[in-house]
């Protein structure tokens, strides 16, 4: 059950790193897009970006059981799983809030404007800086979690995260509904409507595009 848990643990940080360093390479490339920071934040409180979070998840998973580290191999298997990851992201965003946070239309050899040819080799280069930097910080990771302190340290994260998803995500769906002019049907919707009106949410999500 401990190893379990610590794998857990392991699991949770790897998404964090992921979300915390997507955030940065978004912020950075639409500095050089547009010349201005803009938010490219994925939920409304911190630094993250979860579909970052979950394709560094899905690299630690695979990439612990295939061995090879030859860079071509691990470019290819990057490729497919960060293309599919943007893919399904993108796919339950439009399907449970109504929105796309990316649309990659204009580009050539795009797949229903969710993923294309260059973001796929966007993911393929970041499976390599995975398995040549990142697989080092996690074993290192592995170490400090071994920490009695780390634990608590842990299990306050894993609260914070959870309720910075539940009021992403009904702040949201409250958006969704308001643009649709439903009006607020009960005191979570009312405080919604108080705390995180429209300004405030274009704000967050700026890239952000109703369908």
């Amino acid at each position: 059950m401990k190893k379990v848990i610590k794998e857990l643990e392991k699991i949770f940080w790897v998404f964090i790193i992921g979300c915390i360093l997507g955030y940065i390479f978004e912020m950075i490339i639409v500095l050089f897009q547009k010349g201005y920071f803009e938010s490219r934040k994925g939920l409304i409180y911190g630094p993250f970006s979860p579909v970052y979070g979950i394709g560094g998840i899905i690299y630690y998973l695979i990439f612990k059981h295939i061995k090879t580290r030859n860079k071509l191999a691990v470019f290819l298997i990057a490729m497919i799983l960060g293309g599919t990851t943007e893919y399904i992201c993108s796919f339950m965003q439009e399907k449970i809030f109504g929105t796309i946070s990316w649309d990659y239309s204009y580009l050539p050899f795009n797949i229903n404007g969710r993923t294309s040819l260059l973001h796929c080799t966007y993911w393929g280069i970041a499976g390599i800086l995975y398995t040549t930097y990142i697989e080092k910080l996690i074993e290192k990771i592995e170490k400090i979690l071994d920490r009695k302190k780390m634990e608590t340290i842990t299990i306050c994260f894993v609260v914070f995260m959870v309720l910075n998803v539940q009021i992403s995500a009904f702040a949201s769906i409250r958006q969704r509904h308001r643009m649709n002019n439903i009006p607020p049907q009960n005191k979570l919707d009312e405080f919604l409507d108080k705390h995180y009106p429209d300004e405030f949410m274009n704000k967050i999500y700026a890239n952000k595009k109703n369908v």
